[in-house]
């Protein structure tokens, strides 16, 4: 019995192991090139190091200061709205019951080609003004996050507890007070992940910014694509890897907020393991 239990958690570790490793490879590998000046097919490592790709990137008249500032614009602003329209949405979506055709509709924009979508959009944007600026960028940005952020919260708010708001106005609380002190806190962790997905959509966005920004509108994903044109890999592997980091700090803060918000005090865990 001992010897299948081990064998069991050996299999469970290697398993584990290898996803890991299928998941750290690429950035392995792209962290290596961002420090390589020469590596040829079949060397297994580069035959020399460099780190005049770093230099060349965040010397003051690389284009990367300028595309990272405007990516974190955008994608920061879209999650604010994404926030704004999702979270109303989602409401309604969790505590109202809603016709099916109606969720499916709120879907469309997600499960149709981006190119359908942009050709009815750009002619909007072109007369609004907007084509080629910043805040166009940020409203085309939303088709694709608000649809995710009311979902998230549609199934937030499937599992709330409107109880907890009543006893809040039976006990003198006006509008404000009840949805700072009682429905935030408690929708909170849904929030925060709605938004990590909102930003790192807005964040990786390609196709839609380079419709809509019309080159005016520089972003890491459009900075990167421009730069894959020259075949400087050194240079590709930098930007790449830096354009990672803030996705990594945003997944990373929501798992420490998600962490706080729902663990217990070691004695409330060890009287229930008990």
């Amino acid at each position: 019995m001992k010897g299948r239990r081990w064998i069991g958690g050996s299999l469970l570790r290697l398993g584990v192991a290898g996803v890991a490793l299928l998941w750290a490879l690429p950035f392995g590998v792209l962290a290596l090139w961002a420090f390589t000046r020469a590596w040829y097919f079949p060397d297994a490592l580069p035959r020399a190091w460099s780190i005049a790709g770093w230099q060349q990137l965040l010397s003051w008249g690389s284009q990367f200061r300028a595309a990272f500032g405007q990516s974190l614009q955008i994608a920061l602003f879209t999650t604010l709205l994404a926030l704004g329209v999702g979270i109303p949405a989602g409401r309604v979506l969790g505590t109202r019951p809603v016709p099916a055709w109606l969720r499916l509709l709120l879907l469309l924009p997600v499960i149709t080609s981006p190119l359908a979508v942009l050709m009815g959009i750009q002619g909007v944007l072109i007369r609004l003004r907007l084509d080629g600026a910043l805040l166009g960028v940020v409203l085309v940005h939303l088709i694709p996050t608000i649809p995710y952020m009311a979902l998230v919260m549609g199934s937030v708010f499937a599992r709330f507890d409107r109880g907890y708001e009543a006893q809040a106005r039976c006990l003198g609380a006006d509008p404000w007070q009840v949805w700072w002190q009682v429905t935030l806190p408690l929708i909170a962790p849904g929030a925060a992940i709605g938004a990590v997905f909102a930003f790192l959509i807005s964040w990786n966005e390609f196709l839609l910014t380079f419709f809509v920004g019309g080159g005016r509108v520089l972003t890491l994903p459009m900075l990167l694509y421009s730069l894959l044109q020259g075949g400087n890999n050194t240079l590709v592997a930098a930007v790449a890897f830096l354009s990672l980091l803030p996705g990594w700090l945003a997944l990373l803060g929501a798992s420490v907020c998600l962490g706080q918000a729902i663990g217990l005090p070691p004695t409330e865990v060890q009287e229930g393991e008990s």
